[in-house]
Parts: structure tokens; sequence; C-alpha cells
């Protein structure tokens, strides 16, 4: 759904995902939200009864189920899905974004969890919900490309994480040097799992790093 399509609660709700990625929790007030979103201020004591509070965990809420229907898109735009290539639109995705808009803003289900998972502890159940709906379709897709069921969550948590740990190294360097070796590096190791349990011998061909304007971008989580 484009941003011109959203009503007010759901402007407010992508609009404070935005703001959080750029300028994390602490930094995203309620009258950023409502100027950002071009909605009325009266309206979020409408909308949000429960406050700041509220707004930051349905906005992660958003940020999780958004990058978990990103994952479908990927495997649509590959004309043979791997464990590989699924890996590197995730990371392609950013790799576009970085290099088009620059470093500013980053994945709001972590700026949320840095900000809030000791001091509020509903964020960071929000937050730990929200890699959960990323986390399964990923498993999912990577069962559903042969690797063994009870690898592909463990597999999963481990593409996320290594995206989530080389955006936040892109992000200190101002270079996407650490999304590029991931890519690289995981390749291999994520198409093997599927190698091994097909009995297959030799090695898949693992598509190359992630290269800048390969792959469509509305908005990276």
């Amino acid at each position: 759904m484009a941003v011109s399509e959203r009503g007010p609660r759901e402007r407010m709700v992508f609009s404070a995902a935005q703001l959080i990625r750029r300028d994390g929790v602490t930094a995203t007030g309620m009258r950023e939200v409502a100027a950002h979103a071009g909605a009325p201020r009266g309206s979020l004591q409408h909308y949000f009864p429960g406050g700041k509070e509220q707004l930051v965990n349905e906005a992660v809420d958003w940020a999780g189920g958004y990058a978990g229907k990103r994952v479908a898109r990927f495997l649509a735009a590959l004309d043979e899905p791997t464990p590989s290539g699924l890996f590197a639109a995730m990371v392609r995705q950013w790799t576009d974004e970085f290099q088009e808009a620059g470093f500013a803003s980053g994945c709001p289900v972590a700026a949320a969890t840095v900000d809030c998972a000791e001091s509020t502890e509903s964020t960071r159940t929000a937050a730990a919900a929200a890699f959960a709906r990323w986390n399964r379709p990923v498993a999912e897709a990577l069962t559903d490309m042969g690797v063994p069921a009870e690898r592909a969550e463990p597999l999963a948590t481990v593409m996320i994480s290594a995206l989530e740990g080389a955006l936040l190294i892109a992000r200190t360097e101002r270079d996407v040097r650490a999304l590029t070796a991931v890519a690289h590096e995981l390749g291999p190791f994520l198409d093997g799992a599927r190698t091994a349990s097909r009995g297959a011998t030799g090695s898949p061909r693992t598509p190359a790093a992630p290269e800048p304007g390969r792959g469509a971008r509305s908005g990276s989580v």
C-alpha cells in the first residue's frame, strides 16, 4: 500500500517506524510523528490512547510484518530460488538504500530494542515478536528450498542476525563492505545446507555479492 493510500492511523504508524529507524525511540516525539504523517496532532490521543508506548509498539509490529512479507517478494523475483539467492536479496535492499539515500536510517526493530529492551517491557516483547514474524517466513522458504526442517529455523536466525550486525557496521563505517561480505561468505554455507540434505556432491553456484540497483525497493526494514 502506497503511503498516500493509507489512512491517518496507518500513516502515523508508518511515520513512527521511519523516524524510529532514523532517530531512535527516545528522539522520536509524538509531534514529529504527526507532522511526518501529515495528521492532526489531536488525532494522536484518539488513535493511540496508550500514548507513545502504544505507537512505538505498533510501529515495531508493522516493521516485523513488513520484513516478513518482503520474503515472498524476494523469492518471486528469483529465477531459481536458493538460500543464498534469498539472502543476497535481503542484503541487496539495504545496499541499494544506503548507496542511494545514505546511511541515516537502519532497522526500526533494532533501534527500538536498543532504546527500550531494559526500560519498556512491552516494547521488548513487541520487538521479539517482530523478529519472530520475520524469521518464520525465512525458515519456511528455506524448508521449501530443501533445507531440513530442523535446520531451517536456526539458519533463518543466522541470516537475520548476520544482516542486522552488518547493518550496524555499515552505518558505523558509512560503507556497504560488511553487507557485501556477509552475503558473499554466508552464501555457500546456506546453499550447503540444502545440498547436504539432498545428498548432492560438489558446491552449488552462489549468486554474486549484492550490487546496487538490482533489486526493487520500497523502503527497507
